[in-house]
């Protein structure tokens, strides 16, 4: 495998032939030079802040895009060296004990509940999010209040309850059939409680419009290609050493990450096997890479079948949303309007991450 994004043409280069016609209908890869002309005095500066000076006033930039999904990372390593004057302090939004003024202290007593009644798991219960943005939306509460204080056996149960709210809502509504499991770990990552919790959205009409347009661009790419898109994603990532089998399940280091460290797992169905691969994943990145705030999605096939997702996987994604302690947004105007700006290496995080399995 090789040692940096900035090597990635070369990589792709010494590919199999039929390996690199794969990854070029799927990426395209442009690096250019970043060139800056420093005041003598800021020198010093620079090299205790960032290293060399040379790597500085000459920075390699490594833009990536999914011309099917069309997403877009702007690599630059440079990038997690950046001063920061906004910090915060303590834990940085992380809980260590139960808080008796939250109302995820005392779910059945203060948070609202479905319609359909909620669902008891061992390690969780579910209650109604009170400021919805879905007609179907639950929270999904933990009874350990510090969310990082987890094992497999809370996170197989915390799925499983979502899941299984997931079927309750379908059952009381057969319309709504689309469906998101959630997980945004500290307020870093757009958690507004502390309480270590999970979110489930169950929606009607079509799926949500970011799962719609990647189900279209994989129908499109099938009718093209005569081959199956998440099938070659998989290919040109493990050709690269981004990609490894675990069980049944692929797992994707993303050459187009949304933000750093992302992690795809694509599989046909849920199952005990693949919540334990997300408890492994999570694991390693909380234990390994430091992760304290992280984003966690599984976004699942219609409930019902339905034409045009044959072939659509389950498909999870797990982000790392950077310093808990830092109080500066790691995503701005660039994010919004143009493209994601990455400071992680995904070749470095497959490093670690292969270490876990």
């Amino acid at each position: 495998m090789i040692a940096s994004i900035e090597q990635l043409p070369g990589a792709v280069a010494g590919l199999p032939l039929d390996t690199q016609r794969i990854f070029n209908r799927i990426f395209s890869v442009d690096v250019v030079t970043g060139i800056l002309h420093s005041p003598e005095q800021m020198l010093p500066w620079i090299e205790r802040q960032f290293g060399p000076v040379e790597k500085v006033m000459a920075q390699p930039l490594v833009k990536v895009t999914n011309r099917i999904s069309l997403e877009q990372s702007i690599f630059n390593p440079l990038r997690s060296l950046r001063p920061h004057n906004f910090r915060g302090t303590g834990t940085g939004g992380i809980a260590g004990k139960q808080d008796s003024d939250s109302p995820f202290a005392e779910p059945l007593h203060k948070t609202t509940g479905n319609p359909f009644g909620r669902v008891q798991g061992k390690y969780c219960i579910t209650a109604g999010n009170i400021a919805s943005y879905e007609q179907y939306h639950c929270v999904i509460i933990f009874k350990n209040a510090n969310p990082l204080d987890f094992g497999c056996n809370e996170v197989v149960d915390y799925i499983d309850t979502g899941w299984k709210w997931m079927q309750r809502a379908h059952e009381y509504d057969a319309a709504a059939r689309y469906g998101l499991f959630l997980w945004n770990c500290n307020y870093r990552a757009g958690a507004s409680i502390s309480h270590g919790h999970a979110q489930v959205v169950l929606g009607r009409g079509s799926h949500y419009a970011k799962v719609e347009h990647l189900r279209q661009a994989a129908v499109e790419y099938k009718a093209k290609y005569s081959s199956g898109y998440f099938a070659d994603l998989f290919k040109v990532h493990e050709a690269l050493g981004l990609g490894f089998r675990a069980g049944y399940a692929k797992v994707i280091i993303c050459l187009s990450p949304l933000k750093l460290n992302e992690v795809m797992i694509l599989a046909p169905r849920l199952s005990d096997e693949l919540e334990h691969n997300i408890y492994r994943m999570l694991a390693c990145f909380r234990d390994r890479l430091g992760v304290k705030a992280f984003n966690l999605g599984i976004t699942f096939p219609p409930l019902d079948d339905e034409p045009g997702w044959d072939g659509f996987p389950l498909v999870t994604r797990l982000l790392d949303r950077g310093d808990a302690g830092d109080l500066s947004s790691d995503i701005g105007a660039m994010e919004f309007w143009g493209a994601n700006v990455i400071s992680s290496d995904p070749f470095k995080t497959a490093a670690v991450i292969s270490d876990c399995w």
